[in-house]
């Protein structure tokens, strides 16, 4: 009897056995499964985290978190996230600092009530190799990484997970993202639209580019007039920034180690009169004081409203070096000692940041991919004037029609920024009162602002 009961057992073991691997080769994402997140509130939906390798023989891999949408995520698209930089993380900024499903709040997350997977499954990719968990066997891999290697890593990634993720190979398919961004998206979006002439894989339905980069003079020269009109500097360095040197000019210089000495005086006043407690990427957003003062052992939790935690970096550091989160996450740290926003690794070609992505975009529209841009006006990284004038031009150079003149549009009973469509192909938005990063400043608009564009409609025009 003993010896029947012990063949009983072997044989559910092995049809257990049996089994999950059956799952696994059905759902290879089996392995990637987040149950619970340390702290997270209980929530309904999927969770998943982990890696995929876009390179075999040098054991490069890109770390990825996707939280599925909140209801009936098989009828809702798929949106990638893609932070900027060059070299930051979508998993810290975007994920858990913007528009994910939770936020850190001391040693627990909190539920981000805007959170965009209300309307879409989030993909959010941390890339380049070297930012955040993504990783390399061979440090080589980190050095002089360029916009074509990531755009090509990427689309290697985004192949690769539907292996993982089979169901979702058809799905509509956006991209979103922000600032550096402004280069990763375009390039990648082109790539994937070659690879469809050959093989249909991508079901991409539109990219939206959040105070991107897409023509560095231009960008990076709107700086000293935003500065100038909202008070952050006088007049007589203004004249001096418009004449004497410029943005785009200076950083040129700096990358190439030889910045002028009038430049540099220049830079020298405008930091000293926009002050360092001051944050460029949203002028009238309080900053964190522990970050401001590099003390980042002593969290000074500053609430802005009811949802705006400005020290919130400070707190998804912590919270995503802690080792029982990186188990849950299935993360690693592979090269470097501790989880970083940016990285400190990578060994990016920054004058990339020089070539022109907007005739990208251009030929994106073109091939009939909608492209919206969108800013949050209170940036003075990449003001919105820039972004503006930028569109405008392509709408101009591409003989696209405005389908939707320049007016406010609305979220709730208040106005949540302005907009102008061309053609119904090609939009511009501002997000009033939101940072460089829109959906951390201002959610709720985001959030109304992104569900318009995945659903291809003009902005509320009255509440």
């Amino acid at each position: 009897m003993l010896g029947l009961a012990w063949r009983s057992v072997a044989l559910g073991l092995i049809l257990l056995e049996v089994w999950f691997s059956v799952q696994v080769e059905c759902f290879p994402a089996l392995f990637d499964r987040i149950s619970q997140l340390p702290g997270q509130p209980k929530v309904g939906f999927q969770q998943y985290a982990g890696y995929v390798t876009v390179d075999k023989r040098k054991q490069r891999a890109l770390f990825y978190y996707f939280a599925e949408a909140e209801v009936d995520p098989a009828s809702k698209p798929l949106v990638l996230w893609l932070n900027g930089g060059p070299g930051c993380s979508s998993l810290g900024v975007g994920a858990f600092s913007e528009n994910g499903p939770f936020r850190p709040s001391g040693e627990v997350l909190v539920k981000n009530e805007y959170s965009w997977n209300r309307e879409a499954n989030m993909l959010y990719l941390e890339a380049p190799i070297g930012v955040g968990f993504s990783y390399s066997a061979d440090d080589s891999s980190y050095e002089a990484v360029n916009d074509k290697i990531t755009a090509r890593d990427n689309l290697v990634f985004l192949q690769n997970w539907f292996l993982k993720f089979p169901q979702y190979k058809n799905r509509s398919l956006f991209i979103t993202g922000e600032s550096y961004a402004g280069h990763y998206i375009p390039q990648l979006a082109e790539l994937m639209h070659q690879f469809n002439k050959k093989e249909k894989l991508f079901n991409l339905k539109g990219i939206a580019l959040g105070n991107p980069v897409l023509e560095f003079a231009t960008d990076f020269n709107s700086r000293a007039e935003f500065f100038w009109s909202h008070g952050l500097i006088s007049d007589s360095t203004y004249k001096l920034f418009t004449t004497s040197c410029n943005y785009s000019r200076y950083v040129s210089e700096y990358y190439r180690g030889n910045v002028s000495p009038i430049c540099s005086r220049v830079m020298g006043q405008v930091s000293t009169e926009t002050s360092r407690f001051v944050d460029k990427y949203d002028v009238t957003l309080d900053v964190c004081i522990s970050s401001v003062l590099s003390q980042s052992k002593i969290l000074t939790t500053q609430q802005v409203g009811d949802t705006i935690d400005v020290c919130v970096e400070d707190e998804t550091v912590n919270y995503l070096n802690r080792q029982d989160v990186q188990k849950a996450l299935h993360a690693r740290l592979v090269g470097v000692h501790k989880w970083a926003v940016c990285s400190s690794v990578l060994d990016y070609e920054l004058l990339d940041l020089e070539i022109p992505t907007v005739t990208i975009v251009g030929r994106l529209v073109k091939a009939g991919i909608p492209v919206m841009v969108y800013s949050g006006d209170q940036d003075s990284v990449i003001p919105l004037t820039g972004s503006r004038k930028l569109v405008n031009r392509l709408a101009e150079e591409l003989g696209l029609k405005t389908s939707v003149p320049y007016r406010v549009w609305f979220e709730g009973q208040q106005v949540g920024g302005w907009t102008q469509a061309y053609g119904n192909i090609l939009s511009f938005a501002t997000i009033r009162g939101a940072s460089h990063e829109a959906p951390f400043s201002q959610p709720e608009r985001s959030l109304v602002l992104f569900k318009a564009f995945l659903e291809g409609r003009p902005l509320p025009e009255a509440f």
